[in-house]
């Protein structure tokens, strides 16, 4: 068939198949960049075999055994790669490129041909080609080749705000359509991770997609307010309820209305303003504080915490009746260290960002300070990168972040005689990690997948890095 797929299965290639640009609110722009690819060769085993690799890689294509409908099928599709067969019957690859260039300048081509020739890659690069590849395909060569291609376009796209889902991890792909479906609905969700990892960014999302956007997003950080000042701040409270009550005080839920509440680490909410809040999600009602008359407000509650709640629920320290009401709709945000391909693509979503803040004019960063940020674990996730980008872009002196951008912790981890034995004493953290879970979970790995808030198919890949059996 042509194709050659690494003999040991285990290539790492980091790609950009699906990139979600999400805005903070409805002023700004949402942008869904969904990459299609159009293979166009005379072999249907080269086109389908190529197309079930490409689609496992996160891309959307479809294919065209007859080179004679290429311009129709583009006048009812969009494309933005085509990978092109030069050697077909009925018209030449060649002539063909020549002429999708003419009439669609921005749809990229790669050319491919078992039969290449120095004339071939002359008039092929002449017209436009990206590349020219040889059969039998190295397929991580053109893995490379179509990431390249989707990075420069991702680069050159527009952003408008730094607080926005940029991702090309599969994960976080699922998490943003699920939230699309889900935003459509009251039912409450409650939003799982550490720390930095864009829980509220989610909520937010949730919020601009519903039905409830032209109302208040109303947000509260439970672990910022004092137990005892907490319930005044949701519930509100009456004049007299109190020695500081000199007038009646209206409370976010009663301000909600029509709205969507979003409880920040609700994992730190007392167990006694718990019981409150869940008699408000079972009767859609409550009183102020000092009040006796009811009242009705009809929001929806989005709930986040950096704690695992089921296990909080086992520790007795949040109630069980109250997560299950929470979780009609769970979502779990995976950390940065979970999606290290979508690293330099925040990062390039940053500097963006932070060139029109300090009007300064980055255009790159370096190979050496790349590799540094790539090597890092980021315990404060993407709010910590963000920072570290931020800092970059103020003392670059030019237009490219070099390594001396970085702070000194980011740079010792490249610099160091030390990176491999840092390397391993960060596998043997993992290592120890999932081999806790694993026992938490009497070996059931979808379990300690769940436990570590990672994808199955991600502890696989995990396990099978460290050895793990």
């Amino acid at each position: 068939m042509g194709i050659h797929l690494p003999g040991n299965g285990n290539l790492r290639v980091n790609f950009y198949p699906h990139i979600f640009l999400d805005g903070l609110c409805p002023a700004y722009n949402t942008i869904v960049m969904i990459f299609r690819i159009l293979i166009v060769d005379d072999e249907p085993e080269v086109c389908s075999s190529l197309c079930e690799i490409l689609a496992e890689n996160g891309y959307d294509t479809d294919y065209l055994t007859n080179p004679t409908l290429v311009f129709a099928y583009l006048q009812e599709n969009r494309i933005d790669l085509i990978l092109l067969d030069i050697r077909m019957p009925g018209i030449g690859g060649i002539d063909l490129l020549e002429q999708i260039r003419g009439n669609h300048p921005d749809t990229g081509i790669i050319v491919i041909s078992g039969f290449a020739t120095v004339e071939h890659a002359v008039k092929a690069m002449k017209y436009g080609a990206i590349n020219l590849l040889t059969k039998p395909l190295k397929i991580s060569t053109l893995l490379i080749e179509i990431q390249q291609f989707f990075s420069s376009r991702i680069i050159r796209s527009k952003v408008s705000d730094e607080n926005s889902i940029v991702t090309a991890d599969p994960a976080v792909n699922s998490i943003v359509s699920q939230v699309k479906v889900a935003a459509s609905t009251p039912a409450p969700v409650l939003i799982q991770g550490e720390s930095g990892t864009g829980k509220e960014l989610i909520a937010e999302m949730l919020h601009r997609h519903s039905k409830r956007a032209a109302n208040p997003l109303t947000k509260i950080n439970c672990a910022a307010i004092p137990e005892h000042l907490l319930e005044s701040e949701l519930f509100g409270y009456e004049k007299g309820a109190f020695t500081d009550a000199k007038e009646k005080k209206t409370g976010l839920l009663e301000y909600a209305d029509k709205g969507t509440v979003f409880l920040d680490e609700i994992g730190d909410m007392s167990i006694h303003t718990q019981a409150k809040m869940l008699r408000v999600l079972q009767d859609k009602q409550f009183t102020r504080v000092g009040g006796i008359h009811p009242i009705q407000s009809d929001f929806r509650i989005i709930a986040a915490t950096n704690k695992n709640l089921k296990e909080e629920v086992a520790r007795g320290n949040f109630r069980k009746d109250l997560y299950y009401r929470l979780t009609v709709v769970e979502i779990n945000m995976p950390p940065l260290r979970e999606r290290s391909g979508d690293i330099l693509l925040l990062v390039n979503h940053f500097i963006k960002y932070f060139n029109s803040v300090y009007e300064k004019n980055i255009l790159n960063i370096g190979p050496r300070a790349q590799k540094a940020l790539e090597q890092h674990i980021w315990p404060g996730n993407i709010r910590e990168l963000k920072n570290v980008v931020e800092r970059a872009v103020i003392f670059s002196p030019g237009n490219t972040i070099d390594l001396s951008c970085l702070p000194e912790q980011y740079r010792s981890i490249f610099s160091s005689p030390e990176t491999e034995e840092f390397s391993n004493r960060y596998d043997s953290v993992s290592r120890e990690i999932i081999m806790d879970a694993l026992s938490r979970s009497n070996g059931v790995r979808q379990e300690a997948a769940r436990l570590l808030h990672i994808s199955r198919k991600t502890l696989y890949n995990r396990m099978r890095r460290l050895n793990i059996q």
